[in-house]
């Protein structure tokens, strides 16, 4: 028994694991999303990741449809913003400390129709520009209805609407929600009120934020739309009780942009076999011609003919390989680019004149690019550019005393960077600036070769502005925020080319500016020994010299040698613009040089100065800032114009 080896002991076969889901109760589970779900949980894809941000974007969103339903019903916009500090308890908090906001935004445009209120603002992906290809603020039917979703996520509060369409309709007030389970709105309250205005919309909800000035704030927003929007009258109440009204600038409204039809080369061919089967057309001819912007009739039978299909056939009965075939001979064929009468872009002028009216500067100049396409979608790039921090006669007149560095510390001219400043469709992108192709074409433009200072792979250094605006039927954004402009390849071509050639102005400018301080030195330099030369000359001729006669003679060759009357011709002043500089602005203690339209404020009916005070105000302080071309002359007057404090471009020109 000793040697009888044991038997393996057999172990129990597990049984197969239950499942703990059946595929019943998974199907079960399943049920629909609604977009208004959908965004409730991920509010941070519409702007809305922090409270601070997200007051501004519900400010932007409200004063975007305002301006959007004046320009296109053709009436001036007047917008009146104001954001106020809501209490929790008695008395409302201060703005710094106050953590819930309620933003009331007016204007004067056309007013919304009583059945169209609810859906307008409780309802997401609800609205009029989705399916029009032309230039407009709004793109998606999104803004305004998913900040009254934030406003009632966080505060429980509903949309308080009041609209009118004419002096002579009544004014309907509305209180609505959204059901975010049906993405519908909720109407808790509708009547007819009695109403001030003859004619517009009054929009104001109540949210959680946080109030707080400086970049990406409420105020810097204001500050840049009236920059883009200089045909707007724009007040804005803040929450520390100012009232800051931006007068209008420019009193024609921009060209009205026309709907235009799709362009053959910006579809897909997923969309080319939805249009075939929605066209009202009875060939496939008719349809190409009918459909599609810039294919005319004999064009169209030319793209049947090399789709080898029969221009008579029935659209709808192009199945098969058939659309393929016509999807390829169509992008085969040269085809014109699309019009440009979709869109509006700002201008040069009216662009030059908003950076000059809202930035100090020395030097301004702006650039509009032609038309361009991406996608089959015509596009245009503005450009603009402030240099310097304006004449300053008070800190020339008193001499500022160097204050002592610590170990390390560095003079704020030295670290300064550059501003970039972004727009699309007229609307400031404040955020995701890194994100953006307006950001990495500034930083790829090499600005060393136009006399300002870059570090490998930063912005220039200096006192600079740089303004950048996009106009498009359809503005390619990164994400439904609205914040960035996606990187395509035509887009950051023409951003780059516009920054070039403002460098190359500015290039320009500092060259000149230079070239004559360098000159009114050299003049200086004669000049203290001229006094000298002449008592040694007299000496020598016994007293009997005539001083002031060999004094104008020495004068007038220090003035010749060092230029003289010949310096302005040298430096371009017989060219259009100042100094030869196309569409730009220089400003000096004595007046400007280009051309700048007068500021006529609307309640007084005096000139008022760039920053909207009267006139007689700007005589007592800064020098006046005139209208027309202001030439100067006299070298000598450049030295003035130089800030001690600003700083001095660095690198070559």
């Amino acid at each position: 028994m000793g040697g009888m080896r044991k038997s393996p002991r057999t172990q129990p076969t597990p049984p197969p694991p239950k499942p703990a889901v059946s595929a019943v109760e998974m199907g079960a589970r399943q049920r629909e999303i609604s977009v208004s779900e959908f965004f409730t949980k991920n509010r941070h894809l519409l702007g809305f990741d922090n409270p601070r941000k997200a007051l501004l974007t519900c400010v932007k969103e409200a004063v975007d449809n305002a301006l959007d339903a004046c320009e296109e019903a053709g009436i001036l916009p007047d917008v009146v913003v104001k954001v106020e500090a809501v209490a929790n308890g008695d008395a409302p908090p201060p703005a710094s400390q106050a953590s819930r906001f309620r933003i009331t935004v007016t204007d004067n445009g056309p007013g919304i129709i009583r059945q169209q209120i609810p859906p307008i603002f409780a309802k997401l992906l609800y609205g009029s520009k989705f399916h029009r290809l032309r230039m407009s603020r709004g793109q998606q039917g999104i803004g305004i209805s998913a900040a009254g979703m934030y406003g009632q996520l966080t505060t429980g509060k509903p949309v308080q609407i009041t609209s009118r369409t004419s002096a002579r309709a009544p004014a309907h007030y509305f209180e609505v929600q959204i059901d975010t389970k049906k993405n519908e709105p909720q109407i808790l309250e509708k009547k007819q009120i009695a109403w001030e205005s003859p004619r517009g919309t009054q929009v104001t909800m109540e949210v959680e934020g946080r109030y707080q000035k400086g970049r990406a704030s409420v105020d810097e927003y204001i500050e840049q739309t009236i920059i883009a929007n200089p045909h707007v009258k724009l007040t804005y109440l803040s929450p520390e009780g100012e009232t800051k009204e931006h007068p209008r600038t420019y009193h024609e409204l921009p060209p009205s942009p026309r709907e235009i039809k799709p362009h053959p080369y910006g579809i897909e061919l997923g969309m080319l076999l939805k249009m075939l089967q929605d066209t009202k057309s009875h060939s496939l001819a008719g349809f190409l011609a009918s459909d599609f912007s810039r294919v005319s009739p004999r064009l169209a039978e030319d793209i049947c003919k090399t789709a080898r299909l029969s221009p008579r056939a029935r659209p709808r009965d192009t199945h098969g390989p058939a659309p393929e075939t016509l999807y390829k001979a169509i992008q085969s064929t040269k085809i014109m680019a699309p019009p440009t009468n979709c869109l509006s872009p700002i201008g040069e002028k009216a662009l030059l004149a908003g950076l000059y009216r809202q930035i100090k500067g020395d030097f301004y100049t702006a650039v509009s690019r032609p038309p361009a396409v991406y996608r089959g979608n015509p596009f245009v790039i503005e450009a603009g550019l402030a240099y310097g921090r304006g004449p300053s006669p008070e800190a020339e007149s008193q001499e500022k005393k160097p204050i002592p560095l610590a170990e390390g510390e560095t003079q704020q001219d030295d670290a300064e960077l550059a501003r970039v400043i972004r727009y699309a469709n007229r609307v400031p992108l404040l955020y995701q600036q890194s994100a953006c192709v307006i950001y990495k074409a500034v930083l790829d433009t090499t600005w060393r070769n136009y006399g300002v200072a870059q570090s490998r792979g930063a912005l220039p250094t200096g006192p600079m502005v740089i303004f950048v605006h996009m106009a498009s039927v359809w503005v390619p954004f990164t994400s439904e925020s609205k914040e960035a402009i996606a990187d395509y390849d035509e887009i950051r071509k023409e951003v780059t080319l516009a920054l070039r050639e403002c460098g190359r102005r500015l290039g320009a400018f500092l060259r000149r500016l230079e070239r004559a301080d360098s000159e009114h030195r050299r003049r200086n330099i004669f000049e203290l020994y001229i006094e000298e030369v002449v008592e040694s000359c007299n000496r020598l001729k016994g007293g009997r010299l005539p001083t002031a006669k060999l004094k104008e003679q020495l004068q007038k060759m220090a003035l010749k040698r060092t230029g003289g009357e010949k310096t302005d011709e040298l430096l371009g002043k017989n060219g259009s613009g100042p100094e030869g500089l196309p569409h730009s602005i220089i400003v000096t203690p004595e007046g400007i040089e280009g051309e700048v339209p007068v500021l006529v404020g609307e309640a007084s009916g005096g000139a008022v100065s760039p920053n909207g005070a009267p006139k007689e105000d700007e005589e007592a302080g800064e020098p006046s800032r005139r209208s027309g071309k202001t030439r100067h002359r006299a070298k000598g007057k450049r030295e003035a114009a130089r800030s001690p404090a600003r700083a001095r471009p660095r690198g070559k020109a």
